[in-house]
């Protein structure tokens, strides 16, 4: 239910950005265990930034950045720690290009900061913050890779040029080769390769 009588339009959640310091062990994680299947790559020097389908129109994405160190680390649910890099942006999807521009006017009208519409390729976006400094983005899907088939080889959606093994092997085999383990974690862990130079027991 809309909150003012001139609606906004929100779909959901257009894409929730995560960060992830290997983007193989994601792809074999997210598309190979929990089932979200990759439908799109985004590849550039500075990351590359990979979606996957959790519900039509809806995804999740991550990050990976070239040669930025990240401290790592695990934490449970609902567990507060004051180095929590994993999140990154949270996208809210909208229908059109419309939509996307009668927000932006409407964030400026209530003196809100927005970017200018930001062309993506196969999405279209605005940039703004909440109060807290949470970094939120509207976008609409010019080109919708979800609820319909994956083709891996179309470059308007993978554009990944240097893409991580794994989307190697789905393009080449339409599988994965192996996919990754995880455990549960009953308590923060960090600076695990700062500490180790690897993940340790949990």
């Amino acid at each position: 239910m809309a909150a003012t009588p001139d609606t906004v339009h929100w779909r959901g959640v257009h894409h929730l950005a995560l960060v992830t310091a290997d983007m193989d062990a994601t792809v074999r994680f997210w598309h190979g265990v929990l089932d979200a299947r990759l439908i799109a790559t985004i590849g550039v020097p500075a990351f590359k930034h990979y979606f996957f389908e959790i519900a039509p129109g809806n995804s999740v994405a991550f990050f990976q950045y070239s040669g930025q160190h990240l401290e790592t680390f695990a934490k449970p649910a609902g567990v507060p720690y004051e180095h929590a890099s994993q999140f990154d942006h949270l996208s809210m999807h909208l229908p059109d290009e419309d939509a996307l521009l009668r927000l932006r006017d409407r964030l400026k009208s209530h003196g809100c900061e927005v970017t200018d519409v930001i062309d993506h390729g196969f999405m279209r976006s605005i940039y703004f913050s909440d109060p807290n400094g949470i970094a939120l983005e509207a976008s609409w899907w010019t080109l919708d890779p979800t609820g319909r088939p994956v083709d891996f080889a179309d470059d308007r959606l993978f554009a990944d040029a240097d893409p991580v093994p794994a989307v190697r092997e789905l393009r080449e085999k339409g599988a994965l080769d192996h996919t990754v383990e995880t455990q549960l974690v009953d308590a923060i862990i960090q600076d695990i390769y700062n500490t180790t130079g690897s993940k340790p027991e949990v």
